[in-house]
């Protein structure tokens, strides 16, 4: 039974499948959403390794108007603006997954304690919180803004664990729909879960997880 459980937020908690139609809004395809949060990750991997310890809001912002401006062209900056605030206001609008409240909920009635670690921003996770009705169970929201790097590095978790007062690594487990995440949780000493929403596999080049749910329900009857 872990002592501390560590929920990463986006994509995890939140549902990101709205922001395919702020994309088309703006004149892009939907799958656009996801190249571009891809992208947005990857660039905040490769500032984090060299040292760096990005804001998720001005990297977020910066990558959009990159990709708005590569697919539309003729575009000027005020036009480039409008779009991408309007992106990101979805971002920011974002709701739970369906499982998330009811299984946090249990979890809670457990007696497990609750925090989020996320790469964004912690206004935009304790919303998603409150406008759920959670927010009270969740007792800490944290953010990789006041950690030394991002995740995956074991820095990020590590200040997690430092916050909660948690000595042993082993007594947290992350949770996380995204293998990389769960990865370095493994590696900085972390127990681990894989809420795996989708038919994907999960790749073998990273850790096992030592647990893999449908969802937060499910994570919550596992533990039970």
């Amino acid at each position: 039974m872990p002592r501390l459980i560590v929920f990463d937020v986006n994509e995890t908690l939140s549902d990101m499948a709205p922001l395919r139609d702020r994309f088309e809004d703006v004149d892009l395809p939907p799958h656009a959403a996801e190249t571009w949060f891809s992208g947005l990750l990857r660039d905040g991997f490769a500032l984090t390794v060299t040292g760096a310890n990005p804001s998720f809001a001005a990297l977020a912002r910066a990558s959009l108007v990159v990709m708005l401006h590569s697919a539309v062209s003729g575009r000027s900056p005020d036009d480039l603006d409008r779009a991408a605030d309007h992106v990101l206001d979805g971002l920011r609008s974002l709701s739970m997954h369906p499982d998330v409240a009811p299984g946090l909920l249990a979890l809670h009635d457990r007696g497990h304690r609750l925090v989020t670690l996320s790469n964004g921003s912690a206004d935009v996770a304790d919303t998603l919180l409150a406008e759920a009705g959670v927010r009270g169970v969740v007792e800490r929201v944290l953010s990789v803004e006041d950690a030394p790097r991002w995740t995956p590095a074991p820095e990020a978790y590590g200040y997690a664990l430092d916050v909660c007062g948690v000595d042993d690594p082993a007594e947290a487990t992350l949770v996380a729909v995204h293998p990389w995440d769960l990865h370095g949780a493994h590696e900085a000493g972390l127990r681990t879960a894989w809420i795996s929403r989708s038919a994907q596999r999960y790749p073998d080049h990273f850790a096992t997880p030592d647990l893999v749910a449908t969802s937060v329900e499910d994570l919550a009857d596992q533990l039970a």
